[in-house]
């Protein structure tokens, strides 16, 4: 039985200020190809995690641009992943409320109501943790502590990093 590690949030949140508005070259800039929020989502956590989790289909890893698991670059590939109900390699997250988020933890965006397409890092949380309290980073309209409240949304999906499992 798998058992969960320690994320390292602040690793996680200095990598997210680091490359917010850059592009770390060990990794493919999908910005021209539909986007690269979730990319960056995935560095930052793989920042905090340590481990790739390389199952060809339901995994969750990056190699090079063209051998990459869906969860790496896709908004909903990677919330399945994140919150799987089977213990594997990589990070582990649940979906919470506002107010159960700390930094390293992700956000994902509904922008226009009918699918989630977009993937903040939480880099600072405030109480009372509203939409004002919380700030973020992310590619693709790249920011850095941006207010959670100045994104125009219609649905939102906060999810808690409850650990990693190693092994």
């Amino acid at each position: 039985m798998n058992l969960l590690q320690d994320y390292d949030r602040q690793a996680a949140v200095w990598y997210a200020h680091r490359w917010a508005y850059g592009r770390n070259p060990a990794f493919y800039d999908y910005e021209s190809i539909g986007g690269d929020c979730t990319n960056f989502a995935s560095q930052c956590l793989y920042a905090g995690g340590g481990v790739m989790n390389f199952l060809p289909t339901y995994g969750w890893y990056y190699i090079n641009a063209n051998r990459k698991a869906p969860a790496w670059t896709g908004v909903e590939y990677l919330f399945n992943f994140l919150t799987r109900p089977q213990p594997s390699v990589g990070p582990v997250g649940v979906e919470c409320q506002l107010w159960e988020l700390r930094p390293g933890d992700l956000v994902q965006l509904s922008l226009g109501g009918i699918r989630y397409q977009h993937s903040p890092i939480v880099v600072e949380a405030q109480p009372p943790y509203g939409p004002e309290d919380i700030l973020v980073a992310a590619h693709s309209f790249d920011a850095d502590n941006r207010p959670l409240s100045s994104y125009e949304y219609v649905l939102i999906r906060p999810v808690k990093i409850l650990g990693v499992n190693r092994a």
